[in-house]
């Protein structure tokens, strides 16, 4: 579990973040708050569906905690962050601004950017809707697949506020899913595949993507595939250091029934110029 020191921030040379859904229910925008207090970093990618406009389209919801988050990222921007926003599906409204290499302050809105590494590996940052065959060509099945993992999520808060009354653990009903559901499982395996293969076909080292909501890391044929996870359940991110080693932050422990990410503990590297 990655634990905050309330006195002390961990600075890294680069963070990803993804799939935050401001704009729903369910978007832990409080504990990604808290992240983004506790964090520095000199480059900041938030790797798509940071604003969900699929959401607000049909109704609106913006809290004051939603606007918290872009208060944070704003002032790290301010104070020198570069903050690369790439586009998803959720936020494809902000994908007809690229074109005229719209950029505000250290704010850029990309559909896709190639990071190097401290350590000289070139990640291709994507949030990988392009890669989901049924974002991409079936359009309707996914806008019911987004309304079905909304029904998921609440009956996931209902269902496990009950065991929490019995004493049992959180166990994720949606995570449950898409482990059980073959098909489910068949279209994440195509989905990292593609982006392993497109990474390939470039030449490039590895990807870092979201939209899957599912963190993790792992070699993929000789590929590194990262995936930065939510914070609408997972609370995760993916961190480099100044050495480019990159792990996965969990900044809230839940505690998951199935197999969850592999989780390093939030480690506070001494500040150290990048090379």
């Amino acid at each position: 579990m990655a634990r905050k020191d309330e006195t002390k921030t961990a600075r890294y040379r680069t963070l990803w973040i993804s799939d935050v859904h401001l704009g729903t229910p369910g978007c832990k925008a409080e504990h990604l708050v808290d992240f983004l207090k506790h964090t520095e970093c000199e480059n900041l990618y938030l790797v798509g569906d940071i604003i969900d406009g699929w959401k607000l389209r049909s109704s609106w919801f913006w809290p004051q905690e939603h606007t918290n988050v872009v208060r944070k990222i704003l002032t790290k921007s301010k104070r020198g962050t570069k903050v690369y926003y790439v586009t998803g599906n959720h936020d494809e409204f902000l994908r007809k601004f690229v074109g005229f290499g719209l950029a505000i302050g250290n704010i850029r809105i990309v559909n896709e950017h190639v990071h190097t590494t401290a350590d000289g590996r070139r990640l291709l940052i994507t949030h990988g809707d392009a890669f989901d065959v049924i974002t991409r060509y079936h359009r309707w099945i996914a806008l019911v697949g987004d309304f079905a993992y909304e029904l998921t999520m609440q009956a996931n808060d209902h269902l496990n506020r009950l065991r929490r009354v019995f004493g049992m653990r959180y166990w994720s009903l949606s995570a449950f899913a898409k482990k059980s559901v073959k098909n489910a499982v068949n279209i994440v395996s195509e989905f990292e595949q593609s982006v392993a293969h497109e990474c390939r076909r470039r030449g490039l080292d590895g990807v870092v993507c979201g939209h899957i909501h599912h963190a993790e890391i792992r070699d993929i044929d000789g590929v590194q595939y990262l995936n930065s996870g939510d914070w609408v359940e997972s609370c995760t991110a993916l961190a480099e250091d100044f050495n480019g080693r990159i792990e996965v932050l969990r900044w809230v422990q839940i505690d998951h029934l199935h197999e969850s990410p592999k989780v390093t503990p939030l480690k506070r590297p001494a500040a150290k110029k990048a090379a």
